[in-house]
């Protein structure tokens, strides 16, 4: 436990970062899960899906939720995944 006053107040503003990170981290993921699934049925309406999902993880890499190289990556796969839907259909 926090023993000093400022340690109190760093633990204070570390809880209050926590939220948001978890909310910036359950968006990435449920937009990108929404992509996956759009994907298996209506490619159309996954690439519209794409722009919710590259925002969602542009955000997440800029407040540090996830790695910069990482945001990158997700993005890449995603469209590779679309690419290769449209080329199958």
């Amino acid at each position: 436990m926090a023993i000093t006053k400022s340690a109190k107040k760093a633990h204070r503003a570390s809880l209050k970062k926590h939220v948001f990170n978890v909310r910036r981290k359950r968006a990435l993921t449920e937009t990108t899960k929404t992509v996956k699934k759009l994907i298996v049925t209506d490619t159309k309406a996954a690439t519209q899906a794409l722009s919710a999902a590259y925002q969602a993880i542009d955000k997440a890499a800029k407040r540090g939720v996830i790695k910069k190289n990482t945001a990158s990556r997700k993005k890449s796969r995603l469209a590779l995944a679309i690419k290769r839907a449209e080329a199958v259909k």
